[in-house]
């Protein structure tokens, strides 16, 4: 522990209140909910629909390509590639906790997981498909026409596809952390340490954007509140311009859904230009161009060690 601990350990257990099953009172953050409950037909249908790369124009890109359970739900890429062998222009985000986000994208342009569905297999960018294709070629495969009969009434058209990808990503939630079991109750789960860089995180202000049962993905933010992100690294893009390509307003210039940090751990790289390539980078940028402080080495290492908290678990293994 380091001396700034021991010197704050009095007010750090006196602010911390328990209720009688021993969970922290009144945290802004919350645990994960478990998954909803859904037609479990409809869950598998979307779980292969995930997987099947003839949701792309050319057969050579599924869902999981570039968001893969086994790294975090994203693919650990600065910028993903895209079915025609191109870049795609911004850094994809993780799959996982993504139904609780309250919009879907950087920009935050689709209000649910079945609009974001709809235009990533539309996109030149992405899959390079259109619906057309898409129903026509499942319909043509006996498994599918067989599976979506079973699960809907209609068989096979693009709102059930989108369902049922949908249904299937509601069930991607990364439960268990050893945070989540903290505000539970376990708070003999974390370090002291890791308790301490909770408080950091609150106490620098961190809170105020990433917070709620995702701990963020619940508001949009402009990138560079405390100075100019984008003059200080440079080379401008498209991208850069965040919830304005949607709205066209001046005030939502380079704005954009603020992202979860569930997992954050292990979804390097970072931001929606892939800029961070550490969690340490990450953080710096943050102090420095959202909050307008300097942390000591201290505080800064602490919130890291929370941070790393946040990581959950996927069928039973942690991510």
């Amino acid at each position: 522990m380091s001396p700034n601990c021991a010197f704050l350990l009095p007010v750090f257990l006196l602010a911390m209140s328990l209720n009688a099953s021993g969970a922290p009172l009144d945290e802004p953050l919350k645990p994960l909910p478990a998954a909803p409950r859904q037609n479990p037909l409809r869950v598998e249908l979307g779980r292969q629909l995930f997987n099947e790369p003839r949701l792309s124009v050319n057969g050579n890109l599924s869902c999981a390509s570039c968001h893969r359970m086994e790294t975090g739900g994203a693919d650990n890429k600065a910028f993903s590639i895209g079915s025609n062998g191109q870049p795609v222009p911004i850094n994809t985000p993780s799959v996982f906790n993504a139904s609780l986000n309250f919009r879907q994208f950087w920009d935050g342009r689709a209000d649910t997981l079945e609009a974001q569905i709809h235009e990533v297999v539309q996109s030149p960018a992405e899959m390079g498909s259109n619906w057309e294709h898409v129903v026509q070629t499942l319909a043509s495969d006996p498994t599918y026409k067989a599976a979506f009969t079973n699960a809907y009434p209609d068989g096979v058209t693009m709102g059930n596809v989108q369902n049922a990808l949908a249904s299937y990503e509601r069930t991607l939630l990364s439960a268990n952390s050893r945070f989540d079991q903290y505000l539970q109750g376990n708070t003999d789960i974390l370090t002291l340490d890791e308790k301490y860089g909770y408080q950091r995180f609150k106490d620098y202000g961190c809170i105020s954007c990433h917070q709620g049962v995702n701990i963020g993905g619940n508001m949009f933010q402009k990138f560079g509140v405390m100075g100019d992100y984008f003059q200080a690294r440079g080379n401008p893009t498209e991208s850069d311009l965040g919830r304005y390509l949607v709205t066209k307003d001046e005030e939502d210039r380079n704005v954009f859904k603020v992202p979860s940090l569930r997992n954050v751990a292990v979804t390097a790289p970072y931001f929606h230009d892939a800029s961070a390539n550490t969690l340490e980078e990450a953080v710096d940028v943050m102090f420095k161009f959202q909050l307008g402080r300097v942390p000591s080495a201290d505080d800064k290492t602490l919130i890291i060690q929370f941070l790393k908290t946040l990581t959950g678990e996927w069928e039973g293994k942690p991510l």
